[in-house]
């Protein structure tokens, strides 16, 4: 097949990343636009959405993995995740590289979404071609749908609930189903939230662990602030 006959829709965000050069550089044919789910849309129902090893952790603590990785699923049968950089990094970014691990976890084994990393831009950019150089030839190649740019009150709750550690959209539909509101999820105790099925015990106490240990960006009470002072 040749490139110049290959087409990926690229998300305008991605212009900084260096990857839609090095695309262009080879021969690809890209078509920017501005994506309201997903980074590279590479054939007719595979998109993929790009995230560094920071960026991903960063999902994961404000609640926006679980909306994106529900929303591509919702959007396009074949979505894919591609973690880019040195893993080496998790170390650097938390102190519980659990959290990541869960985290990679739950989008593979709750959202079935296939999580690829790459080492690199480069790698990056080499693999984008192979997936796309994989679609039907018949197929007129990627195209956009016509997708809301806000969630929904229901896709928000979701996604907050997702956020908790063990918890991915399954879990969290089963919470909203028992408890209703998030708040009452957070406001129940352990032995309450063991209860919904499949939970457990264990998961509920780490929840709540989660839930009601102190941060360490709390500030102490002889700490003061610039502004304070």
């Amino acid at each position: 097949m040749n490139l110049k006959d290959l087409r990926i829709v690229v998300d305008e965000r991605e212009r900084k990343s260096g990857i839609p050069d090095l695309l262009k550089s080879i021969g690809l044919n890209l078509e920017m636009k501005t994506l309201p789910v997903g980074d590279y849309i590479v054939a007719p129902e595979t998109i993929v959405e790009r995230k560094s090893i920071r960026d991903l952790l960063a999902s994961v603590f404000d609640g926006r993995l679980y909306d994106q990785c529900a929303r591509l699923k919702e959007h396009f049968a074949h979505p894919v995740i591609l973690m880019e950089g040195n893993v080496d990094e998790i170390d650097e970014v938390t102190d519980n590289p659990m959290v990541f691990y869960g985290a990679v976890s739950s989008i593979i084994l709750d959202f079935k979404i296939p999580v690829i990393p790459t080492p690199s831009a480069n790698h990056t950019a080499r693999l984008l071609v192979s997936m796309c150089m994989q679609k039907d030839p018949s197929s007129k190649g990627p195209y956009l749908k016509k997708i809301k740019k806000s969630p929904d009150l229901q896709r928000q709750q979701l996604s907050v609930l997702c956020s908790l550690p063990g918890i991915g959209e399954k879990f969290a539909v089963r919470m909203l189903e028992r408890f209703e509101t998030p708040l009452n999820v957070f406001s129940a105790t352990a032995a309450e939230l063991g209860k919904v099925e499949g939970l457990g015990i264990a998961r509920a106490k780490k929840i709540k662990k989660t839930l009601e240990s102190k941060s360490s960006l709390a500030k102490k009470p002889n700490q003061k602030t610039l502004h304070d002072s």
